[in-house]
């Protein structure tokens, strides 16, 4: 497999698909990747009321702004590709050490933060939060679908796309991370520990599909579970192959996709959560799916 090579101007497309340079500032490029995942897999901007704190300087998630970070994105992870060596990338464990490196950034909001921003709890709060991760994952699909059908119309692209596949995947899986901790939440199970801790107990919920017993994160320290993440990355990294499709099929292709795995997996680990609060807390204290006070339901 050939890494692509840099984008020169005469190659870039036209406006508003360019895709530009990683931004250049003063901190290293793993950072950048982190930084960059975290502006692409952020909730709607009609979400972020009040969340400054967690998103900085947000900037409104349209298509376009979602296609220009997913090209910055791309870009940067052009750079870190050809430093991890081609038997890395095309191996998985690339992608991997990726995931593994950005999951303690991932930010979750905790329960106070997602009552007020969706206006509901218990069933009700849990259902928003898989609804808007999986808007988000589809929009990133789409509009990572839309720029493969900028680009690929220049052969040059086609040594790009590998890459590109993988920074649409990256930031699918911090959306993903993001809703099974804030489901832990709504549920009254919160991750705890180091962010290190909560980031292991995110991936193996993730890997597994199902939330986890208490101390089952640990499961993702040895060599046999990074081979099992290393399984999902890769079985999640061949979905995202649909936002190639040509012309803009693919960024139909891609949203459809993504929401639905995101939905599917969202499911299947607030069924276990919900279980498990159940088992954990008497029924007076189980949370119910009613309105919060002055509150009007989740925002659109």
């Amino acid at each position: 497999m050939r890494l692509p090579r840099r984008r020169s101007s005469e190659d870039a497309p036209s406006d508003p698909w360019r895709v530009p340079d990683p931004p250049v500032v003063g901190k290293p490029l793993s950072l950048q990747v982190t930084d960059l995942v975290r502006r692409l897999s952020g909730p709607e901007q009609a979400e972020r009321q009040g969340d400054g704190d967690h998103w900085p300087n947000a900037e409104p998630t349209g298509r376009t702004t979602r296609i220009r970070q997913i090209g910055q994105l791309t870009a940067a992870l052009a750079q870190n590709a050809r430093s991890a060596g081609v038997r890395a990338v095309t191996g998985g464990r690339w992608l991997t050490d990726l995931v593994e490196e950005m999951a303690p950034h991932v930010v979750v909001r905790d329960l106070p933060t997602l009552e007020k921003t969706y206006g509901c709890r218990g069933d009700a709060l849990a259902e928003a939060v898989v609804r808007s991760a999986s808007r988000t994952t589809a929009a990133i699909g789409a509009a990572a679908g839309a720029l493969a059908a900028a680009e690929l119309a220049a052969p040059p692209a086609y040594l790009g796309a590998p890459v590109q596949l993988a920074a649409e995947t990256l930031s699918v899986v911090a959306v993903e991370l993001r809703m099974l901790g804030e489901l832990h939440e709504v549920y009254g199970l919160a991750l705890t520990g180091s962010s290190r801790d909560r980031a292991t107990a995110l991936l193996t919920t993730w890997v597994r599909r199902r939330a986890l017993e208490a101390g089952a994160g640990s499961l993702l320290l040895g060599a046999a579970a990074r081979r099992e993440l290393r399984k999902r990355v890769l079985k999640r990294l061949g979905g995202s192959v649909t936002t190639l499709a040509p012309f803009l099929a693919g960024a139909v292709a891609g949203a459809e996709v993504n929401r639905r795995e995101t939905r599917k997996l969202g499911e299947s680990v607030a069924k276990d959560l919900r279980g498990r609060a159940q088992r954990f807390f008497p029924p007076a204290r189980v949370i119910d799916a009613e309105l919060l006070p002055g509150q009007g339901g989740s925002p659109a």
